[in-house]
Formats: structure tokens, C-alpha cells, sequence
């Protein structure tokens, strides 16, 4: 396998003049030594004035969607009334109005400012975050979490679609995985802060679990405030780049996905990305993926817990865990942009991550030490795989609305993983965990052969378009023509 897999840009010689048109380029500025500075001072300053801030809003995110689990073994459970799997009730409803919204928010987003958008959802569901801290019964935390997984659903989609209006395909991962990483950071804090705030416990007649909610829900909107000045829109209004900057990168970007455009949501357009195969294999794997990763979120505190540990100790054993994971996220990061490759990072998280389970499902048969070994293992193998399988699909979308309804499908599909992950994990078997663990293996193994799939189905569309058996698109009306995204005949993918 060719691992420096460049996807071409240009339209084949026999082509039509709209595919000329297509596939012009900007003038080959690598060979002129101040274009290439000027390319990484815009690039720079895209990074500064984007990742910082959506970063924060995304670790906000993560801080109120799993907080629950911190807040749990501080005595949540008790205090509600709550028995049996009323707690797998709190996680999973979180995911209903959060998997039903997410492809209608990143619609709303093309149609509002980002900026507003993403400001005026975070501060919202903090507000909401410190009501859960609030609630005097079980009924009401679960109102809570309803409404805190309809008012998350934009954020995380709407950050990824943005972001990758602004960066070429192989500058994409590395700045994915430095925001998914900041979830990591989160999990991390998270222990953390939960540790500290605990000892508020008695404060004002209020729990220390309570105390979570209510300090967590004040940071988010603290978050929250500030990003509506700060965070920029689209690449072309961008008020930290000049006109000039502004036109050079957007034809540089243009030049990358070789000018193919879907900016007009009609019939046909909405056909094309449902119909569209790459993103429902993507959505599948993702969805694999995920369950296993939010039954680590949510559940890790509790396994821990289950190793023996007290439950302040268990908060604090997540910190290294997360810890080991951003530095593995990242570094692979950099090696998938630097190779311009993504199947075999996911592919590989995917069999590590399998290697922990397994070593899990043998509970009793192994050490203590040997099973919180695992868990990094765990951790390594996800923190790759799922970055990568969605930075793997938003590579190979082209145009505005192809993107933006194309990764929130994959991300509302791939959700549905919450639900499963917030149900595998059952009190009355602790502390073996046989169903969780072994989901966990038949999932993740059911997402490598997902990506193994998709990296067929994308190498054998390049093939046809290489042999032109879809140029006859270059027949259709022009106005269909240019709102083709990526079945556009000159796009090619990547893997």
C-alpha cells in the first residue's frame, strides 16, 4: 500500500472546458521563498485565532456531558433515590435529541454565523449543567439531560465543519486531534476538578456532587461569553486576514479539493448526500468506535473504582490515563498529515483497543497492575481511531453543504454509540464488566473491517475516475454540474 497517497487535482486532457475551469490552480507559490512565509504566517494565524476558542468550547462540552460520572461516585446516585439502571437512563437520553439535531444544526450554521451560533448553544447548556446541580429528584436530572444533549448537538459538528473550511485536506488531522485532544485534557481536569470540588461537601447545605455540576456549569459560561467576539466565521470574512490574505486562501484551498462546490442545499443535493456510500460506511465504523469510547468516559471512574481504589483515588487515576492518551493522539496526528494518510491509524487503534478488552475480559486472571495496563492500551487505541475516521471522511467532501451535512450525519449515526455505551456497562455485573468488554471487542472488530472497506471503496471510485467511467457527469445541466461536491468526475479521495 502506497501510504503517500496524494490525491490528484488535475482533470483529465479529454475533459471539457468546465473541467479546465475546474481545475485551475493558483500560481506555484512553494517556489518563491516569501509566498511560502506568507503561507504559514495566514496559516498561523488561522490556527490562533481558531483552535484556542474551540477548543474551550469543546472541553466545555465534554465537562458537562460527563461530569455525571464524576458526580456519581460522590454520592449521586444516593441522594436521588436512584436504583438499578436509572443511571444508564441519565446517560442515554442525553443522545436522543443530540443524535436527532446535530445534521439540522450544521445546516442552521451555514445559515447563521458561527460565531453566534456556537456562543449562544454553549452559554445555554451551561446554564443547564448548573440546574442538574440544582435538582432535587431523578425525574429532573433526566429533564436536565434531555435538554443538555439537544443543546450540545451543534457543537461538536459544527466545530469540525468549520474548521475544515479553513485548512487543506492533509493540514486538517493534526488540528482535529489538538481540538479532539483538548477532550482528553478534559477527562483529565476532570478527575481533577471533581477531586477539589468534592471537598466543598456541606457548603451552603449542598452536596459535594452538586457542587460539580454548579462550578462546571459557571465555567461553560464564562466559555461562552468571550467566543462570541473572539471566535472568527468563514475564511472569506475572516477580520484577521486581510482582502488580499483572504483571496489568496481561498483559492489556495480551492486548489485542494480541485474548485468543487456544493453551496446550494436543493433536492438533488440532499439525494446526493444521503445516497452517498463513503458516508455511511464511515458512520458505521464511527459508530464502533464511539460506543467504545463513551463506555471509557463515562464508565472509567467506576472501573477504577472496581480495581480496588477509593473513589477520590479512582478520580485521580484517570489523570494519567487521559494524559498518556492526548500525547498519543497527537503525535499520531502528526505522522498521518506528515504521510498524508489516514486507513491505517484507524485500523491500527482499532486492533490495539481490541487488545485491551481482551486483556479486561480475563478480569481475574490477571493483576491489578496488568488491568490498569489495559486501560492505557484502551485509551491509546481510541484516542486514534476515532479522530482519525472522522478527519479520514471530512477529507473526502467537498463543497459547503456536502460537508456540513456529510460529517454531522456521520457524527449524528455514529452517536447512536452513546446509547449502546451508556447500556453495556450493568451494575450487577461489576466488577467483570463480560458484556461491556465483550461488546467492546465485537464493535471495534466490526469497525476494522468497516475502514478496510471504506479504503477499498475509495481507491476503487479513484480507479473509475481515473478510466473516466464518470465523466458522463459532465453532460448534466451546468447548474447541477457545479453543485456536484465531490462526485464532481476531476475530485479525487484520499486514504
Amino acid at each position: 500500500m502506497e501510504l503517500r497517497n496524494e490525491p490528484h487535482q488535475a482533470a483529465r486532457p479529454a475533459q471539457k472546458e468546465e473541467a479546465a475551469e475546474i481545475s485551475t490552480e493558483i500560481p506555484h507559490e512553494t517556489n518563491d521563498g516569501d509566498a511560502r512565509l506568507s503561507e504559514r504566517r495566514i496559516l498561523t494565524k488561522c490556527d490562533l485565532n481558531l483552535l484556542p476558542m474551540l477548543s474551550l468550547l469543546f472541553m466545555c462540552t465534554i465537562l458537562d456531558r460527563v461530569n455525571v460520572a464524576n458526580a456519581r461516585i460522590q454520592g449521586l446516585e444516593k441522594d436521588l433515590h436512584m436504583h438499578g439502571q436509572d443511571f444508564n437512563v441519565v446517560l442515554f437520553i442525553f443522545f436522543i435529541l443530540y443524535i436527532l439535531l446535530e445534521v439540522p444544526a450544521n445546516i442552521l450554521i451555514r445559515r447563521i454565523r458561527p460565531s453566534l451560533f456556537l456562543s449562544v448553544v454553549v452559554f445555554a447548556f451551561g446554564v443547564v449543567t448548573m440546574c442538574q446541580g440544582l435538582t432535587r429528584s431523578y425525574a429532573g436530572l433526566v429533564v436536565c439531560r434531555t435538554i443538555l444533549g439537544g443543546l450540545e448537538a451543534g457543537v461538536y459538528p459544527g466545530s469540525i465543519y468549520l474548521m475544515t473550511m479553513f485548512y487543506k485536506r492533509h493540514e486538517f488531522q493534526w488540528r482535529l486531534n489538538i481540538f479532539y485532544g483538548s477532550s482528553l485534557v478534559t477527562g483529565a481536569f476532570s478527575g481533577l476538578l471533581a477531586y477539589a470540588i468534592a471537598h466543598m461537601d456541606g457548603i451552603s447545605g449542598y452536596s459535594g456532587w452538586r457542587w460539580i455540576l454548579i462550578i462546571e456549569g459557571l465555567v461553560t459560561i464564562a466559555v461562552a461569553i468571550p467566543a462570541y467576539w473572539i471566535l472568527p466565521d468563514w475564511p472569506e470574512t475572516a477580520k484577521f486576514l486581510t482582502e488580499d490574505e483572504r483571496q489568496f486562501w481561498a483559492r489556495r484551498l480551492a486548489s485542494d479539493t480541485t474548485h468543487v462546490e456544493m453551496n446550494i442545499l436543493n433536492k438533488q443535493a440532499v439525494k446526493r448526500c444521503l445516497g452517498d456510500v463513503k458516508i455511511w460506511i464511515a458512520s458505521f465504523a464511527y459508530l464502533c468506535i464511539l460506543t467504545s469510547s463513551y463506555g471509557s468516559a463515562y464508565f472509567l471512574p467506576t472501573i477504577l473504582f472496581e480495581l480496588g481504589w477509593t473513589s477520590t483515588k479512582a478520580q485521580v487515576m484517570t489523570i494519567p490515563l487521559y494524559a498518556v492518551g492526548t500525547v498519543v493522539c497527537l503525535t499520531c496526528a502528526l505522522l498521518s498529515d506528515h504521510l498524508k494518510h489516514r486507513f491505517s491509524f484507524v485500523f491500527g487503534g482499532c486492533v490495539v483497543a481490541i487488545i485491551a478488552y481482551a486483556i479486561l475480559l480475563s478480569y481475574f486472571s490477571v493483576s491489578v497492575g496488568v488491568r490498569y495496563f489495559a486501560l492505557y492500551l484502551l485509551q491509546s487505541g481510541l484516542v486514534v481511531a476515532q479522530p482519525g475516521i472522522v478527519g479520514w471522511l471530512s477529507n473526502n467532501l467537498g463543497g459547503h453543504y456536502k460537508r456540513g451535512v456529510g460529517i454531522a450525519m456521520q457524527l449524528s449515526l455514529g452517536n447512536i454509540g452513546g446509547i449502546i455505551g451508556s447500556n453495556i456497562y450493568l451494575k450487577s455485573q461489576a466488577p467483570t464488566y463480560h458484556v461491556g468488554f465483550g461488546t467492546g471487542v465485537g464493535l471495534l472488530s466490526a469497525g476494522a473491517v468497516a475502514s478496510c472497506i471504506l479504503l477499498w471503496y475509495l481507491r476503487r471510485e479513484n480507479r473509475l475516475r481515473d478510466k473516466g467511467a464518470r465523466d458522463y457527469r459532465y453532460n448534466l445541466p451546468e447548474a447541477e454540474l457545479q453543485n456536484l461536491g465531490d462526485d464532481h468526475p476531476a475530485f479525487r479521495f484520499s486514504y
